[in-house]
């Protein structure tokens, strides 16, 4: 039994043996152009760059709960550049190239870039320590989001063989950035035959050919004609679809002068209207501020509030008929429009042959000589791990089911375990929000209201869904009653008044003078206030 054990034990070892020496071989392929994975510190490997306005600091760090490493943008905005470059350029022609690499928004993303550039050789005009937003590049691949962009970008910078310029061909409709904190594989995939694919954790989120039309902004291969800049439109070329009928005549009784609206002749005076009392009158409780000087800060005045006697009455102060339209009204006369029979149609100019147009079979890719990040974000924590350029799509595949799947799986599982951590403290906190509410379905201020709200509360236990819509509903009774009990107890003299002043038996002269009396003395009341407030300057 002991030798069977140690035969399958020696077998077992053989196998991990030959697995191990097979990755091995594969990560040290022909296939792989170019590999880091920032185990170790990339100090002497990728250089900073020196110019000024370059001040973030990257540093070797772990990823948030592993232990792998990687290069991390450590401070927020700010603008950060590195570059390593390759031991020989790659050369893209008749052979397929994989752009891959890793990268964790540990902080998110709100407003910056995560993108990789891949540069041309330093004879095209840059150098490791003055690296920058102009250094030239052949391709930029990554994600950048910032307000309405979001997406993972893709742009080639082609050299038009006519004209000798360095264009920018953006990917047309590229895929977005994933709004988590996890961290992401992101992969370029450039074929012999003119197809790119860009592939998120893997899968395949965008497929495009560089001389399609269709896919790039603007296209590689320029349009065979153009628009002739000499063309001119001749002067009797009429663009006028419709025009006025000349043989049409304004009717005669046709009105241009009359208003729009008039006033209403039927309408009368409401019952009750208050024409010599003012929508709103000076506050009775405003007093004038001690440290009110009269002659730096002018004469004072007691703000205005509304007129409580307006509150009980139709309305207050002049009243005037209200206004309503005019049968009559017809507004400005226009000719009716007819087919114009000198339409020609919308002009254009011809189009001539297009001095740069060229015919492309395979794009003219520059040599990529380096690999640079430079972005401004106003996020730190951004995390770039397993850069990889390979020849071969297996091998990629390899390196994204070794490298990043495992952190990916340990990520998911801990954002699942958060979530349901806080879904039970959600659960938690609602029911202590409905046991609070349930007490406040008690208080006697609720009068007949009780019941509804005991509905409403009882129909969001059962459908959480419906939580804060009941919450609001609840609240916003609670606040009417309030308010009723307010400004019903604020009221209640000026009900009290209202009574006294419609006795039920006739009105006598007595009455009348007594109340004019009355009004006298409130205007001799208010006369000293009104002489001792003066105007704001």
């Amino acid at each position: 039994m002991e030798d069977s054990n140690r035969k399958i034990w020696t077998v077992q070892c053989v196998l991990l043996l030959l697995i191990g020496f097979c990755v091995s071989q594969l990560y040290a392929s022909d296939d792989v152009k170019f590999y880091d994975s920032f185990d170790d510190a990339f100090d002497g490997r990728w250089v900073v760059s020196k110019k000024e306005d370059y001040t973030g600091v990257w540093k070797h760090s772990k990823s948030e709960g592993h232990d792998d490493y990687g290069l991390l943008v450590s401070e927020k905005a700010k603008k950060h550049a590195i570059v390593k470059k390759l031991d020989e350029p790659i050369h893209l022609k008749d052979e397929t190239i994989v752009l891959q690499y890793e990268v964790r928004l540990q902080n998110g993303l709100e407003c910056g870039g995560a993108y990789l550039k891949y540069l041309r050789p330093q004879d095209a005009g840059w150098t490791p320590e003055g690296f920058d937003s102009e250094s030239p590049y052949s391709i930029m691949f990554g994600p950048d989001k910032c307000g309405a962009t979001n997406k993972v970008h893709f742009i080639l910078k082609h050299k038009n063989p006519k004209s000798g310029e360095y264009v920018e061909h953006h990917l047309k409709y590229p895929p977005s950035v994933p709004s988590d904190k996890l961290t992401h594989v992101y992969t370029a995939i450039l074929k012999p035959d003119n197809e790119l694919k860009i592939l998120i954790d893997g899968e395949e989120k965008k497929k495009a050919n560089f001389l399609s039309t269709e896919d790039f902004e603007p296209p590689l291969i320029p349009s065979k004609t153009i628009p002739d800049p000499d063309d001119k439109k001749p002067e009797d070329w009429d663009e006028r679809e419709k025009i006025p009928d000349p043989e049409a005549k304004k009717p005669d009784d046709w009105d241009e002068d009359a208003p729009m609206e008039i006033e209403d002749e039927d309408a009368v005076k409401p019952e009750g209207w208050l024409d010599d009392e003012p929508e709103d009158i000076d506050d009775p409780e405003a007093t004038k501020p001690e440290d009110w000087d009269d002659e730096e800060d002018g004469e004072w005045e007691a703000p205005k509030v509304d007129n409580p006697k307006c509150a009980e009455a139709p309305g207050c102060g002049e009243w005037k008929k209200p206004m309503k339209r005019n049968p009559a009204y017809k507004g400005k006369w226009h000719a009716p429009l007819i087919d114009n029979p000198n339409y020609k149609g919308i002009w254009n100019p011809q189009e001539i042959p297009n001095p740069d147009y060229f015919e492309l079979e395979k794009p003219n890719f520059e040599p990529l000589a380096a690999i640079g990040i430079e972005i401004w974000t106003m996020q730190d924590g951004i995390l770039f791990d397993n850069i990889l350029i390979v020849s071969n799509e297996k091998v990629a595949e390899t390196y994204r089911a070794t490298a990043w799947k495992p952190k990916f799986e340990v990520e998911k599982e801990k954002e699942k375990a958060e979530e349901s951590t806080d879904s039970e403290g959600l659960k938690g906190i609602q029911k202590l929000v409905f046991e609070y509410l349930y007490k406040i379905a008690e208080l006697p201020v609720l009068g007949d209201h009780k019941v509804k709200v005991l509905e409403l509360i009882e129909k969001a236990e059962k459908q959480p869904n419906l939580t804060i819509g009941a919450l609001v509903s609840i609240i916003v009774v609670i606040f009417t009653l309030l308010l009723k009990i307010i400004f019903g107890w604020k009221k209640q003299p000026a009900q009290t008044v209202v009574e006294t002043k419609k006795p039920d038996v006739p009105e006598t002269s007595n009455n009348q003078d007594s109340t004019e009396e009355k009004e006298e003395q409130n205007e001799d009341a208010a006369a000293p206030r009104r002489r001792n407030t003066r105007r704001d300057n």
